[in-house]
C-alpha cells in the first residue's frame, strides 16, 4: 500500500487545478516524499467545503478514539471494506481529495522483500491530481485540540499496478483533474 506520496506543485497550480482557495499556504511545504508514517499535515478537499484547500493529518483518527494512536492503521482503507471497519465506517460521508503530483510504490525483486525496486507514479496526462479518501475530525480528549486527519482509500490493483505492486497487490483509488 501506499506511504509515501509526492507534491511539489506550487500553491497558485494547486488552487487552478482544483478550483479552490488555500486556506494556510503558510503552512504549506511542497516535499519530494511525503511519509506517511510522519503523519504530517498534507492538502486535501472536503466534500463539506470544495472550494477550499486545508491542511489535514495523514492517518484518520475517528471520533470514538481515547487517543490518536489508531493512525498508524489507518493510513490507508480498503474501498471494498471501509463501511464495515469501525475504525472509517462513521466517516464514509465525510469524503476528500488527497492533493499530490506522484507516489512511490516498491517491486519486490525477491520472495522477502530483500531487493525492491522504487517507482516514482503519477498519470501521464495530468501534473496533478488527487487520492480520494475520507476524513474525520477529533477532539484531543487531554487538551480539546481538534484534529482532522484522513486516510486514503485504496482498490484492488490493476494489471500494470499489480506488477508493481506485487506484494498485496492494491493500488490507490485517485480522481481524474480536479473534482469527483
Amino acid at each position: 500500500m501506499c506511504y509515501r506520496t509526492k507534491l511539489n506543485a506550487k500553491i497558485k497550480d494547486l488552487e487552478k487545478t482544483f478550483d479552490a482557495k488555500f486556506i494556510e499556504p503558510e503552512a504549506h511545504t511542497p516535499r519530494e516524499e511525503i511519509n506517511a508514517f510522519d503523519f504530517c499535515r498534507t492538502p486535501v478537499i472536503t466534500n463539506e467545503n470544495p472550494e477550499e484547500i486545508n491542511l489535514y493529518h495523514w492517518g484518520l483518527i475517528p471520533q470514538w478514539a481515547k487517543d490518536e494512536n489508531i493512525k498508524k492503521m489507518t493510513l490507508n482503507g480498503k474501498i471494498e471494506t471501509v463501511t464495515e471497519k469501525p475504525a472509517f465506517r462513521n466517516s464514509v460521508k465525510n469524503r476528500c481529495l488527497i492533493l499530490a503530483d506522484g507516489y512511490y510504490e516498491w517491486q519486490w525483486l525477491d520472495a522477502k522483500g530483500k531487493n525492491k525496486q522504487k517507482y516514482l507514479i503519477y498519470p501521464k496526462d495530468q501534473k496533478i491530481f488527487a487520492f480520494a479518501g475520507i476524513y474525520s475530525s477529533w477532539i484531543h480528549p487531554e487538551n480539546g485540540d481538534l484534529i482532522n486527519s484522513y486516510t486514503i482509500l485504496t482498490t484492488e490493483a490493476n494489471e500494470t499496478m499489480a506488477k508493481i505492486h506485487n506484494t498485496k497487490k492494491r493500488m490507490l483509488s485517485s480522481s481524474k483533474k480536479g473534482r469527483s
